[in-house]
């Protein structure tokens, strides 16, 4: 292996890991990153599907024993991308093994969890990541830049909603993701956390929550046994209103039940010089609105993010040609290998991992109580 290479465990072979494995696959060929990637090893539960998972793209290895690999002193970074119920075992053994981790969102199923996770990774002095992939769609950075210039002035308005409908069928199986021990929450982690993740990074701290969570269809068949069914034990729905630190003020809603809504997340920003927003269905385009536009012309304009200038667009392909939902795993790859390559932490890291859980859980403990419920360490 050459100086410059640096091996990769992936944990994981489903959805989240062909994503992830795509994108370790094609930073190197396109991005030119400060340490290449070497697809060492693929780690799944099924001997079958994880062999075929290798061939498909590339890793030279395919494992079964995911406590086995990240003890290799060969391999340098673990990625995990099981179910949130295993999330804090392997990411902590593989910090205490000395490897960078990234990890699949929501960081954990607890707080506890995540903030043991977090401890873990600084004493073992390593890289972390949580994998909030959104964060690195060109047009969201520069949402994200428009704001730091103060272009929109103060910020008094989030408004953030991921919807989808890939649960209206109530005869669709009882998976894990409907499964609380498993998947620690539904709607409300699963997609809810991208809406937080990008509230937080675009508007600050989130200081106290007023939610709400619903389970509509509470059976469902069990996979394979059509005719018994098993208990949903997680939300379909959640909805939140929001008190940010700055003194902004905001909404946020999660579900897996708005018919015609595939992978709607979006999110309006208003401050007191303009506004922006943003849907991921149409992931190359930001909206804004500037009041010092010459009042003729005032409206909200759509700007194309695609030119080299724009961030992470250099890489790619000429302006207009636009890129893809995938392409944000190549980024989050990329700055990885980055903060591995000069020893830093990357954004972002587990630290925003147990603040995106904090959140979770306050939204959780309202909806119990019914009841405004304050943000842990947020002041």
């Amino acid at each position: 292996m050459r100086v410059s290479e640096i091996n990769v465990a992936l944990i994981g072979t489903a959805f989240m890991g062909r994503a992830h494995g795509n994108a370790w696959r094609q930073v190197a060929a396109f991005c030119r990153p400060k340490r290449t990637p070497r697809l060492k090893v693929i780690c799944g539960r099924d001997p079958g599907r994880t062999k075929a998972a290798a061939r498909a793209f590339g890793w030279e290895e395919a494992a079964t024993d995911w406590r086995e690999v990240v003890r290799r002193p060969d391999i340098g970074i673990v990625d995990v991308c099981t179910p949130g119920d295993s999330h804090a075992e392997i990411a902590i053994a593989a910090a205490r093994a000395g490897k960078a981790v990234l990890c699949e969102k929501p960081l954990a199923n607890t707080v506890r969890e995540a903030e043991r996770m977090l401890a873990a990774a600084e004493r073992a002095g390593v890289a972390h990541m949580v994998c909030h992939n959104f964060r690195r769609i060109p047009a969201v950075c520069l949402a994200r830049q428009i704001i730091d210039e103060g272009r929109l002035g103060e910020i008094r308005h989030f408004r953030g909603a991921y919807l989808e409908d890939w649960l209206l069928n109530p005869a669709f199986p009882l998976v894990w993701r409907l499964d609380r021990k498993r998947a620690g929450s539904g709607s409300l982690g699963d997609i809810g956390s991208h809406v937080i993740d990008l509230a937080r990074m675009l508007a600050g701290e989130i200081r106290e929550v007023s939610g709400l969570t619903e389970t509509f269809i509470r059976t469902r068949p069990l996979p394979g046994s059509p005719a018994r069914k098993g208990r949903v034990t997680v939300d379909d729905a959640a909805v939140a209103l929001v008190r940010f630190a700055s003194g902004a003020v905001g909404s946020i809603e999660a579900t897996r039940f708005a018919p015609g809504r595939k992978s709607q997340c979006s999110f309006e920003i208003n401050g007191s010089r303009g506004s922006l927003a943003f849907d991921l269905e149409r992931l190359n385009e930001l909206q804004v609105y500037f009041e010092s536009d010459p009042p003729a012309l005032r409206g909200f304009r759509t700007i194309l993010a695609t030119e080299p200038i724009h961030p992470h667009m250099a890489p790619w392909w000429p302006p207009g040609h636009i890129i893809g939902w995938e392409h944000s795993f190549t980024h989050m790859v990329l700055d990885l290998l980055a903060a591995v390559a000069d020893g830093t932490v990357p954004s972002p890291s587990f630290h925003d991992g147990v603040m995106n859980q904090r959140v979770l859980d306050a939204i959780g403990r309202s909806s119990a109580s019914r009841r405004w419920a304050r943000v842990k360490g947020v002041a």
